[in-house]
């Protein structure tokens, strides 16, 4: 019923930017709070960002904040993550993630908040 596809990522080097992208079908976009997180190889999914289905708040993990902005557009059903000033730390697949939600201003930080993910995509930060 509702799908996720993510694009965006790449190889950059450090110091660089990224936007991603995650496409939703099967649901609008303002039915849903938005979250974006990653896994390294060896290491468990951790959050990194999230935007309440309303839009008015954003929270970040303390690692991305000031370099890292999610958006909405809700007319294109399509959430972004910008990432600016990334980091060989930032290497991992980044998934995107959404939560049907009746609040306008909620959002989870934990992957059991969300029931709907996408595939992931490749960043990769060279040194």
């Amino acid at each position: 019923q509702v799908q996720l596809v993510e694009s965006g990522g790449g190889l950059v080097q450090a110091g660089d930017s990224l936007r991603l992208s995650c496409a939703v079908s099967g649901r609008t976009l303002r039915s849903t709070a938005m979250g974006w997180f990653r896994q390294a190889p060896g290491k468990e999914r951790e959050f990194v960002a999230a935007i309440s289905r309303g839009g008015g708040t954003t929270y970040y993990a303390d690692s991305v904040k000031g370099r890292f902005t999610i958006s909405r557009d809700n007319a294109k059903n399509t959430v972004y993550l910008r990432m600016n000033s990334l980091k060989p730390e930032d290497t991992a697949v980044y998934y995107c993630a959404a939560a049907a939600t009746s609040s306008s201003s909620w959002f989870g930080v934990s992957s059991t908040d969300y029931h709907y993910w996408g595939q992931g995509t490749q960043v990769t930060v060279s040194s």
